[in-house]
């Protein structure tokens, strides 16, 4: 029997959008919140952090993943927003709020937010922890020997690396990291009253673990203690002859994204570079700080980092909780985790002597993680060693720190192999480890490009030419995830490996484009930003429209991350009021509003947020009932469709197709457990259950489906290369 779920009031920032939202009255179109749909997504990530059917440390796990969010959501679109109520040049936002009116609502949300995954830490998480013997003290729960021990770790592994920072007139005020741990220390002299309140700033080294487990050796609980607590407790220790009046740990968020003008810039390589270290100084656009701080030093610390009281947030916990994501490795517990999942490599399940030949037998679709991210990896490093390969070329967004494929790039090109790689060096957060690579694939002899001036290239394809006989064949990984092993063991997606010519043709066509100069391509087959995927996107849903309209079978069903693009948006709600029935699966942003009478009572959107990160993107219209599948790189928002190259592939073989709509899209459908439905208030609710219908996770399904598929006399699925394409 499910557990009930308690039924959630709307919260005043929820209740404020909802009135600043058009009414359909009007004969405007209605869009929803592009800032507060966020906030809501992030909600649902604190909903598996408060669910105790997730096991404990997992739940830990996603109480982090709130604070990362929202850090990204700061530096980023917060930082974005202030900078336009500014300057005072920006536009509406859908929901026809100015820069400042969205700044307000979304401060409100976000204090929401926080405390109530700070009463989920102190409330919930922390007694559980305790009631399995997993400790967190502060300086007031401290026994005489956990005391002892922990003056004794700072005098040896704290202090030495700390230095006391005084801000006065013979100080200036120092300039702080992006996202540092700083503690702020109030000072009285004694004997001298005219010192009081002396105002100090300890910024703490990185290398310094956040978490510290005390008396380690000791039989009994674990015990831990945040670094912030500890050095809060010994401060005084440092200012001899001074009486410590408070400390308190802070951090400084700071405006992250990169402006940099290509036009301009004679070297993108090296222009990226700068802005990066000209990042630590970036506009302060938050400042979190533990509550209690004293009023005079508070206003001080606003001053000087420039930012207004209400851009500050006060804590009632730790700072940082996204350092609790090292508790989950410290703690040895596997009854406390997922249980482990080994995704299994379907391409094992026939004998074949190399990749090649099986995608000659008939292309092969994986979806990841349920199924191993292996043959993607295989695929470029047997094509590294193969002495008949000639030509490689890749395209990179994010790949892990020590990446197999990179490698096996490097490898090809020592060999004597033609190799390309398109990194793109603004991927953001990723644009000094992909500087990196950019440079040890240019030492290696590859040719290193970085795709059109003015567009992100976001797409994910690798092209591999090989000699077979008097004549060259191509052989294609296109994608909806990176190219990074680790995160592939993470993140939902999809990939397709295949020889079909002319989708090969088309894909080196791609890549020519992004290396060389030409004019607009022509693209028949994939569906490409900046070039064809808006338009024919449009014409996608204006034909199921049409379908509609004439008595024909007219369904789509869409997945992706985010769903922001107004025309995209117009397009669906057509559609909807001509009958065509829509369901979009979006895990994070969602602009359209469902279920809103007369303007989009046919269209239903959720999301689910579970075990696995929802990333691919998959896009199916009826057809009049011959069902047409895309898989690929872009969400529904003007920045894929505009800004960015991407690369988005149909699902040419029949069989695949129906493994798509019906093992995937429909299983998703069928969610009632991590999936939440979209109200036309902006709100989202639990899928309602029939009386005593079971839970359904369907992510925990795609892995028991996996293992069955893998489980002998299971047999790969794969379909003629050959032939005319079904589409």
């Amino acid at each position: 029997m499910p557990s009930p779920r308690p039924k959630r009031r709307p919260s005043p920032s929820e209740a404020a959008a909802r009135a600043a939202r058009r009414s359909p009255a009007s004969g405007k179109v209605v869009f929803g919140s592009r800032e507060l749909s966020w906030i809501a997504f992030n909600r649902r990530v604190l909903e598996q952090a408060r669910n105790a059917a997730n096991p404990l440390l997992e739940r830990v796990k996603f109480l982090a993943i709130v604070s990362s969010n929202l850090d990204e959501y700061f530096e980023i679109r917060v930082a974005g927003l202030m900078q336009q109520a500014d300057s005072e040049t920006g536009d509406l936002s859908l929901d026809g709020l100015t820069p400042r009116e969205q700044l307000r609502l979304v401060r409100t949300a976000i204090n929401e937010l926080v405390a109530d995954q700070y009463d989920c830490w102190r409330r919930e998480l922390i007694p559980a922890l305790d009631a399995i013997g997993v400790q967190f003290r502060n300086a007031a729960q401290l026994d005489e020997a956990e005391a002892a021990w922990v003056r004794s770790h700072f005098a040896t592994q704290v202090q030495p690396v700390l230095t006391p920072l005084a801000v006065d007139a013979a100080h200036p005020f120092p300039l702080l990291g992006n996202k540092t741990l700083n503690v702020l220390v109030s000072l009285d002299h004694p004997e001298t009253p005219k010192q009081e309140n002396l105002m100090i700033i300890l910024p703490v080294p990185r290398s310094l673990p956040r978490i510290v487990q005390i008396l380690p050796e000791a039989p009994g609980p674990r015990r831990h203690m945040f670094l912030s607590e500890i050095i809060k407790l010994c401060a005084g220790e440092l200012f001899p002859g001074y009486a410590v009046r408070g400390a308190h740990a802070f951090r400084v968020t700071r405006n992250s994204d990169l402006y940099i003008d290509e036009d301009e810039s004679e070297s993108l390589l090296k222009k990226v570079e700068e802005e990066l270290r000209n990042l630590r100084r970036g506009a302060a656009v938050r400042l979190e700080i533990e509550d209690g701080a004293h009023e005079e030093l508070f206003d001080a610390l606003c001053r000087h980092l420039e930012l207004a009281p209400e851009n500050a947030i006060r804590l009632r916990g730790p700072l940082n909780l996204f350092r609790l994501m090292s508790l989950y490795e410290m703690i040895d517990r596997p009854d406390l985790k997922f249980p482990p999942f080994a995704p299994p490599d379907p391409t094992k399940l026939t004998p074949h002597r190399s990749l090649f030949e099986l995608m000659r037998e008939g292309d092969v679709l994986l979806h990841h993680p349920y199924d191993s991210f292996a043959p993607v990896v295989e695929f470029v490093e047997q094509a590294a060693r193969d002495p008949d390969v000639l030509a490689i070329k890749q395209t990179f967004y994010r790949t892990s720190g020590d990446s197999p494929i990179v490698r096996a790039l490097i490898d090809a090109s020592v060999a004597g192999k033609q190799v390309t790689a398109l990194v793109e060096l603004m991927a953001r957060f990723d644009e000094a480890n992909n500087i990196r690579w950019a440079r040890e694939l240019e030492e290696a002899g590859v040719h290193v490009v970085y795709g059109l001036v003015g567009h992100k290239t976001h797409c994910k394809c690798c092209l591999v030419v090989r000699r077979e006989g008097g004549a060259l064949r191509r052989y294609v990984h296109l994608g909806t995830g990176n190219y990074n092993p680790k995160t592939a063991r993470l993140y939902t997606d999809i990939s397709l490996l295949t020889c079909r010519d002319h989708l090969a043709a088309e894909v080196a066509q791609l890549f020519n484009t992004l290396t060389g100069l030409g004019r607009t391509p022509e693209f028949k087959h994939l569906l490409v930003a900046p070039f064809n995927l808006h338009a024919r996107t449009q014409e996608l849903i204006a034909a199921e429209t049409a379908n509609a309209l004439a008595g024909k079978p007219a369904r789509i069903v869409a997945k992706m991350n985010k769903l922001v693009d107004p025309a995209t948006i117009e397009s669906l709600y057509a559609a909807s009021q001509a009958g065509v029935k829509i369901d979009l699966i979006v895990r994070a942003t969602c602009c359209l509003l469902p279920g809103v009478k007369g303007l989009s009572e046919n269209i239903r959107v959720r999301n689910i947020v579970g075990r696995f990160l929802e990333h691919a993107r998959i896009f199916c219209f009826e057809n009049g009932g011959d069902p047409r599948v895309w898989c690929g790189s872009a969400d529904w928002m003007p920045r894929n469709f505009f800004r960015r190259v991407e690369a988005v592939f149909p699902i040419e073989d029949a069989a695949l197709r129906r493994r798509v709509i019906e093992e995937i899209l429909a299983m998703e459908l069928r969610d009632n457990e991590d999936a939440r439905e979209l109200r036309p208030d902006g709100s989202y609710t639990a899928p309602a259950r029939a009386a005593g219908e079971d839970t359904f996770r369907v992510q925990r399904y795609f892995m028991a489906a996996a293992i069955a598929r893998a489980t002998p006399p299971a047999t790969l699925s794969i379909v003629p290369a050959t032939g005319p394409a079904t589409t």
